[in-house]
């Protein structure tokens, strides 16, 4: 028996791992030798392709599509109908398909709905993609990035809040009290 749920129209090709309590809805295809995580929740409409490997407690929302390459570790978010790609130069004539890059998707990490992610490009831990957003080179962790193509505007806690720093380069998240120093352009949580 079973210790996940696959509703009736989804497809589970063979070679597959799914952890437990995790569910699969309407119209989705996990195809062969995926690996995914206990409690993930695989919204309708979604391909996740061959070898795909997602962490615990992933979120894919409606209509995304995870490409042979792509790594979500736990805590990953990808909103309705983000993007991803895994050939660099696609071209229809032209089998590419030894050519396929990684894209490494950190812990806590957020990618808003209909972003792209452009692959090679991994993004950091609990950083923030904007909808709409098109991610065109490597996100450091904490990072807010949005529009097209993605330019950082800020830096977030891990429960997804902006960070104000201080004159000593100290912020505080406003949910958790959580503290976070800001220091030679990167962000550490320091509590």
């Amino acid at each position: 028996m079973k210790d996940f749920f696959v509703h009736e129209t989804s497809i589970i090709d063979i070679g597959c791992t799914i952890g437990r309590g995790t569910k699969i809805w309407h119209f989705s295809h996990i195809m062969s030798n995926c690996q995914i995580g206990e409690s993930c929740n695989i919204g309708q409409n979604v391909v996740v392709s061959p070898e795909v490997v997602l962490g615990n407690n992933v979120k894919v929302q409606n209509n995304v599509s995870i490409y042979t390459g792509v790594i979500c570790e736990d805590d990953v978010f990808l909103g309705p109908s983000m993007v991803f790609t895994n050939v660099i130069n696609p071209r229809s004539a032209i089998n590419r398909r030894d050519e396929y890059m990684k894209t490494i998707v950190r812990k806590g990490a957020t990618i808003g709905a209909n972003a792209t992610v452009v692959c090679g490009n991994d993004i950091g831990e609990y950083a923030l993609i904007g909808a709409g957003a098109v991610v065109t080179k490597a996100v450091p962790p904490y990072a807010l990035l949005v529009g097209n193509p993605a330019k950082q505007i800020g830096w977030v806690s891990e429960y997804g809040h902006r960070l104000d720093f201080d004159n000593s380069g100290m912020a505080t998240c406003p949910e958790s009290n959580q503290k976070y120093l800001l220091e030679n352009n990167k962000v550490n949580k320091t509590t």
